[in-house]
């Protein structure tokens, strides 16, 4: 968990606003820790990408697969990934994120919300979010979980 919180502080040094997606946002909205995870997957605000790049860069990150703009993942010989998610936001607050075949992604407003961690709080996509983006492609047994946890969130 700490390797989540150092890079969460290097997007805030920044003034990156990110948002924690795939598992370990599914803990934030659960409030705790479900599983282990190769990954932390992170939508963030596109203008700040090159920037945060950079400075997981001087944490020890290399970018190890490059898929822009849809998507750039680092990682820290040793220590977990981080999958970054580029979002481009429109004056109404709505974002769209390159897709890898062309299309995209879209973040209505309201998929931004936030949860807590080790007493921190920690902006996120929402339950909702979550679940739509786990559509569309074969689910592995992790997926299953976090859709079991945020079935308990949303009743």
């Amino acid at each position: 968990m700490a390797e989540v919180f150092e890079v969460l502080d290097a997007a805030e040094t920044l003034g990156s606003p990110v948002w924690v997606a795939g598992g370990w946002g599914v803990d934030v909205l659960v409030g705790r820790q479900t599983r282990e995870h190769r990954d932390l997957d992170l939508a963030l605000d596109a203008r700040f990408e090159d920037l945060l790049v950079g400075r997981l860069e001087t944490l020890g990150y290399r970018v190890e697969t490059d898929q822009r703009p849809a998507r750039v993942e680092l990682a820290a010989p040793g220590r977990r990934w981080v999958d970054l998610h580029p979002v481009v936001f429109d004056d109404a607050g709505e974002g769209r994120q390159a897709d890898l075949h062309g299309g995209f992604f879209v973040y209505p407003r309201e998929a931004f919300a936030s949860g807590h961690l080790a007493g921190r709080r920690i902006p996120c996509l929402s339950a909702r979010q979550q679940r739509i983006f786990r559509r569309g492609y074969p689910l592995r047994p992790v997926d299953y979980l976090d859709l079991a946890e945020l079935e308990r969130l949303v009743g």
